[in-house]
């Protein structure tokens, strides 16, 4: 069935309604109406990797992980085992009679919005800071959930719309002030992607306001450039009870009604959250019309004649068995392995299991779960952590000492005990050990989402990219035995690990890999696997965020790599292998819109491993734009030791261009493009040891 098709059907139907029917469904908890064959439905449903909080699904590493792959194929995939498992859980629940929250098709995923500032809570649940990557990643996530049609597996949204990353704690009445260049160039390219090339079915207003209008009510956004510019077709919906924020913390209404009819009559059809029952309170002042409730009414059912809610398709016939089944661990598994990111290795690693007698396992992630899944996860039926994947993998042929060495967060555990109470048996099993692995980090109860969170800045955000004070302490503790030892940071964001990184001979950064991640773990501890991650976030020093704009400001100066004015830690782009993969020899050519460039990468290590080609782009005496060369394309390529491959990576002309003060996009002279396996800053290739090739382009 296609869209006008639905749209025909779902006027029909609406037109039965009565207004008072009409309005009751926009809510996101839709009643049934029994005289028309209306079945209920809760439209509130999440995905953000992996089905979330509707039982047992299968578990992925948390999106900023999975944005480290650098891999669309595979976040494809992905998505089409999320909307697997959500059809075979909705088709299961719907025969039991629940229809409840979390198990309907419509799934609040993804978060595309730019993760330009690192203590953002969160900024776990995006694809990162760039927005070609972010771009690429969304779009691919959304076709793996929506599927090719004629039915929609289940219809995707492209979330918060827009210019929304944090500060959590002033949401629900802070005013985002964005340039056009910076709206131009930065917050809204991904939006315009999956609307206009992936055909997203559903768009989630923020809950902020951005220069002033509020991101449910916002004529800017909402008429002039999504429905106006981009064509949009699907329905919006507000976060959650994000509408109520305008009469009670933004004060642009006074009244429920108002702001029911302020989000209405800008075109936000669905409201999670409450407001929208005073919809008929505002009809009756005249707030409102009937047109206003009958048009939103008919989006929504567009959708769920869209995805065969009302007529049924095959894929009602999905089975309650494809949940977590071997196929779907195994891309999860795979999703794992790509997501790693080795930030450092003196050699250490892989480890040489056959000398090594005695492991010492530390750290308060070392066994945690929780460190495993990150916000917004579903529920496994199996659970491995860093220190059991450790364990298993060597059966008997080490000794396993293991301490939690710490707590995870010190402000919660004064009142029981004194925050270095377990430093000395962390230091007693190092002294056991040939070598150390310390698993530190955060989890979703320190970064996430206001309210969701109890740490310092009470609302999910960091104060800093440093490890609570506890951890540190016990650190360095470690660090003094003098052992061998290799860091694991299991966290959704940018930490500065500070001397302890500097100190350690090898750091992997697993972010919270899913909820196996630990036998990921153990196998690229140990070499059975090769890390092939990239970091899809700039890791800053601690001391540059005093050189940042405040949280608050939305301007993108010296925040994320492109606008950089000083080295990073580890860059945007980096992470290491267990092989030596380079460019070796790169060509160019324009193919239409697009320049396709032909890549020849070697191997010079001796291991096996994939690695992932980037293409940067510059252009010559530009006036506008990013401070640095920009992500234009990338792709994944296996390339065996000793070898070589041959990679082709399709770069968009469109994403050469920059953005004038006024938000108009240009491209300001010939470009030049940069390829490699990493950024082309000095950085990078400080850290590598390689340097990007450089091709100067004179496009026709």
């Amino acid at each position: 069935m296609d869209r006008i098709q639905a749209t025909k059907k779902a006027t029909a139907l609406v037109a039965q309604m009565t207004i008072e029917e009409a309005a009751s469904q926009l809510r996101y908890d839709a009643p049934a109406i029994d005289r028309l064959g209306v079945p209920e439905y809760n439209w509130w449903g999440e995905a953000l990797h992996g089905v979330a909080r509707a039982g047992t699904a299968t578990s992925f590493p948390q999106a900023i992980g999975m944005a480290a792959s650098f891999d669309p194929d595979l976040v494809q995939r992905l998505g089409d085992v999320s909307a697997t498992e959500a059809r075979a859980k909705h088709n299961a629940y719907s025969a039991h009679g629940d229809r409840d929250i979390y198990k309907g098709l419509t799934l609040w995923s993804p978060n595309i919005n730019i993760f330009r500032d690192p203590r953002w809570g969160r900024g776990q649940e995006t694809y990162g800071e760039d927005p070609v990557l972010t771009a690429t990643l969304g779009c691919a996530y959304v076709r793996g959930l929506q599927g090719d049609g004629p039915v929609l597996k289940t219809a995707a949204c492209a979330k918060h719309y827009a210019v929304h990353s944090g500060p959590e704690a002033l949401r629900h009445s802070f005013n985002a002030i964005a340039t056009e260049q910076d709206l131009a160039q930065t917050y809204l390219p991904a939006f315009e992607a999956l609307v206009t090339e992936a055909k997203v079915e559903s768009v989630m207003g923020a809950y902020n306001r951005t220069n002033g209008e509020p991101c449910c009510a916002s004529k800017f956004l909402m008429q002039d450039t999504l429905r106006d510019k981009w064509q949009f077709e699907g329905h919006y919906v507000s976060d959650c009870w994000a509408i109520r924020d305008f009469h009670e913390h933004h004060k642009i209404t006074d009244t429920p009604e108002e702001s029911a009819a302020l989000a209405l009559k800008m075109g936000c059809d669905l409201n999670c959250g409450n407001t929208y029952l005073y919809l008929m309170k505002a009809y009756e002042q005249g707030l409102v019309t009937e047109e206003d409730i009958r048009t939103c009414a008919v989006r929504l059912f567009t959708t769920r004649y869209l995805l065969g809610i009302m007529e049924g398709s095959a894929f009602d016939q999905i089975p309650y068995t494809a949940v977590e089944c071997p196929e779907h661990l195994a891309a999860a598994r795979e999703a794992t392995e790509k997501a790693c990111v080795l930030l450092k290795n003196d050699g250490l690693l892989p480890l040489d299991l056959s000398k090594i007698d005695n492991i010492a396992v530390v750290g308060p992630n070392a066994n945690s779960r929780l460190s495993l899944i990150g916000n917004y996860h579903g529920t496994a039926s199996r659970y491995v952590t860093v220190l059991e994947g450790i364990q298993n993998f060597v059966g008997d042929d080490a000794r396993v000492f293991y301490s939690e060495g710490s707590h995870l967060f010190q402000d919660r555990v004064e009142h029981l005990a004194r925050p270095g109470d377990r430093l000395a048996e962390a230091k007693i099993v190092a002294e056991q050990a040939d070598v150390v692995v310390v698993v530190v980090g955060l989890d979703a109860t320190i970064e996430g989402e206001e309210g969701d969170t109890g740490n310092a800045a009470a609302a999910g955000d960091k104060l800093d990219v440093l490890l609570p004070q506890c951890q540190r302490d016990m650190l360095d503790a470690v660090m003094e035995v003098g052992k061998p030892t290799i860091i694991c940071l299991t966290a959704g964001s940018a930490i500065d690990l500070g001397k302890p990184g500097e100190q350690a001979n090898a750091v992997l950064n697993l972010w919270y890999p899913g909820a196996r991640g630990g036998e990921v773990a153990a196998d690229i501890l140990f070499g059975k696997v090769s890390p092939s991650g990239k970091l899809p976030v700039t890791f800053y020093h601690n001391a540059h965020l005093a050189n940042m704009p405040d949280f608050t400001d939305y301007t993108v100066k010296n925040r994320t790599y492109r606008y950089l004015e000083q080295p990073a830690q580890y860059p945007f782009g980096f992470g290491l292998t267990y092989g030596d993969v380079y460019v070796d020899a790169a060509t160019a050519e324009q193919d239409g819109d697009h320049v396709t460039v032909c890549v020849e990468v070697a191997n010079a290590g001796t291991v096996d491993t994939e690695d992932v080609v980037q293409v940067y782009c510059d252009t010559i005496d530009r006036t506008n734009g990013p401070n640095n060369p920009w992500l234009v394309g990338f792709g994944r390529v296996f390339c065996p030791a000793g070898g070589r491959a041959t990679i082709e990576v399709s770069c968009r002309i469109s994403h050469f261009t920059v953005a004038d003060q006024q938000g108009v996009r240009t491209l300001e002279g010939n470009p030049v493009l940069y390829v490699g396996t990493g950024q082309p800053d000095t950085r990078t290739a400080e850290l590598t040891g390689r340097s990007a090739m450089k091709l100067s382009l004179e496009l026709t």
